[in-house]
């Protein structure tokens, strides 16, 4: 263990991280927001979403450094009288949770679909790519509110907001596979005419092995890469969804909920209840997408 963090320690990408004070930076925000969400049930100030502990009484109080704040409810309350604080923290966990299983799920169908294509090529690659090609000539958020309303209208209300969640999380990641498939593709059709490869080939290894043993290891760079930049993306599809009333239901807000909750209170002067979850939205996803960014960079060895 201590061999392997000295090693970690004395890696060029750590000497890369630790030279970029943005990079670090964006690694403290995102290890905050991701330590809050994880955490929520445990450093809360208070528990939103438990019925029994909510007082109508305490709607709409301002931050607590105003002159009609309340020291309980450091960034105030909104109009059923939940703690703003805890609401961000526990809808940030719904986020996080939405983003990393949409990426997760695309990572897995594109890497899978851009290895068949670009190891077996002829009409496998033809097929896998001209269908991507035509889900590229469509917004994602545009996809994912065509499979949600495809759900919605085939299942009766209770069904789908039983299954909701999975529903954003299998729209966002469908709406993803193919950079993932066409980055994949790409690496592995320079990979597949190597030495390696056709040496695998001559000792008579199956081509599902090959492409699992010997093709994916050395595809995985660029993927981690994507993958990175697109949980950003993934949370801000999710919170798009979530504002526009066809995300996650609203027993499970996240900070799109949120966000919009507090647009209707936005011009009464209950400015907190929309200002600060977009606030922690727009943290975790600026963070999240400036270490892809570093990523990429310490990835590539032009730059080096």
């Amino acid at each position: 263990m201590a061999n392997a963090l000295s090693r970690a320690l004395d890696s060029d990408l750590w000497y890369s991280f630790s030279r970029s004070p943005v990079t670090v930076a964006s690694a403290v925000v995102a290890l905050v927001c991701i330590l809050g969400a994880v955490l929520a049930p445990w450093i809360a100030p208070h528990n939103p979403f438990d019925l029994a502990s909510l007082n109508l009484m305490d709607a709409f109080n301002p931050p607590a450094w105003t002159e009609e704040g309340n020291a309980s409810f450091l960034l105030g309350t909104d109009d059923q009288g939940r703690d703003v604080l805890s609401a961000i923290m526990y809808g940030a966990r719904v986020s996080l949770i939405v983003g990393l299983s949409a990426v997760v799920f695309s990572t897995v169908v594109g890497v899978g679909l851009g290895l068949l294509a670009g190891y077996l090529g002829g009409t496998v690659d033809a097929v896998l790519m001209r269908v991507a090609d035509i889900q590229l000539t469509f917004p994602s958020i545009l996809v994912a509110l065509l499979i949600d309303g495809i759900v919605r209208a085939a299942l009766p209300p209770e069904a789908h907001e039983a299954i909701a969640l999975y529903v954003v999380v299998f729209a966002i990641g469908v709406s993803n596979w193919p950079q993932f498939a066409r980055t994949v593709r790409g690496s592995t059709l320079v990979e597949r005419n190597k030495e390696y490869v056709l040496a695998a080939r001559v000792i008579g290894l199956s081509k599902l092995r090959i492409m699992l043993t010997h093709v994916l290891p050395n595809v995985l760079g660029p993927v981690l890469v994507i993958a990175t930049l697109n949980l950003g993306f993934a949370i801000l599809a999710e919170a798009t969804l979530s504002f526009l009333g066809v995300g996650v239901p609203p027993t499970q807000p996240s900070l799109g909920t949120l966000i919009r909750i507090g647009n209707d209170f936005l011009f009464s002067g209950e400015w907190w209840i929309t200002l600060f979850p977009g606030i922690a939205l727009v943290a975790l996803v600026l963070s999240v997408n400036l270490l892809g960014d570093w990523l990429r960079d310490a990835l590539n060895p032009r730059l080096r």
